[in-house]
């Protein structure tokens, strides 16, 4: 993920406020960089949520991360308020890219990320052909 080539953020059109923990902050005063993969993982669910129309089963998994490309930009510090922005960037046979950014309430981009996600027969093992809910809720999406 390339910090220079971040998309237009007038495009991202679903956001979610997130909550910094006192323990998400490590001895240096800023947040963790580990935090940054659940703060995006919250993004992602909330961003299905609202695309699919209802809570995503967990206990049924269609889709799993394939690739993860984050890149740091400024450190996130107690008491800030962020929010993750998250789009869909492109569909695929079986698989779908998403972007992802956290920022500052003020806008200042703090991380940016692209998730690549494939659809995924827990029966077999193996990727499959992504479902058309999937596939509709993701070109709504886009629209």
């Amino acid at each position: 993920m390339n910090p220079n080539t971040l998309p237009d953020l007038s495009g991202f059109r679903h956001h979610t406020d997130l909550q910094i923990r006192f323990s998400d902050v490590d001895v240096l005063g800023h947040v963790n960089n580990t935090v940054y993969m659940a703060f995006y993982d919250t993004g992602k669910a909330h961003f299905f949520r609202e695309i699919l129309g209802q809570p995503v089963d967990w206990r049924h998994v269609e889709t799993v991360i394939a690739n993860v490309d984050c890149a740091f930009i400024a450190p996130v510090y107690f008491g800030e308020e962020i929010e993750v922005l998250t789009k869909c960037s492109s569909i695929s046979e079986k698989s779908f890219k998403l972007l992802q950014v956290i920022r500052s309430k003020e806008g200042e981009v703090k991380s940016a990320c692209e998730t690549v996600m494939v659809a995924f027969d827990l029966k077999s093992a193996k990727a499959m052909e992504l479902p058309d809910v999937w596939r509709d809720a993701l070109e709504r999406s886009l629209r």
